[in-house]
């Protein structure tokens, strides 16, 4: 509070929060997917240790989007469908199965 303004500052904040996740999920679009299913899934195979979810995502999440990515080309095969279009129809059913599943106190 030295002489600074601490309602703007913490607006100003705010707005660039904002604006940079907003970025962030433009540049990433729907394989954002990946990085909200994998740690549920995984943290329901593993248990509560980061550890353990931390190495099991780095490994699960490229498989999945590796499955999206041949799904996507399996279903129409003339054509195929791009991963970013696979990713939500895969992964939005199961993260809310994962989060719908899991106790409240485990999240």
């Amino acid at each position: 509070a030295v002489g600074l303004q601490v309602g703007a500052v913490r607006a100003g904040v705010v707005v660039a929060v904002a604006l940079l996740c907003g970025a962030a999920t433009a540049a990433a679009g729907p394989l954002m997917f990946v990085g909200l299913m994998v740690p549920h899934a995984v943290r329901w195979l593993t248990g509560p240790d980061w550890r353990w979810i931390l190495v099991f995502s780095a490994v699960l999440a490229p498989v999945i989007v590796l499955i999206a990515d041949v799904l996507g080309r399996l279903i129409v095969i003339p054509s195929e469908l791009q991963v970013g279009v696979m990713m939500p129809l895969i992964g939005a059913p199961v993260l809310i199965l994962l989060v719908r599943g899991s106790r409240v106190k485990e999240l």
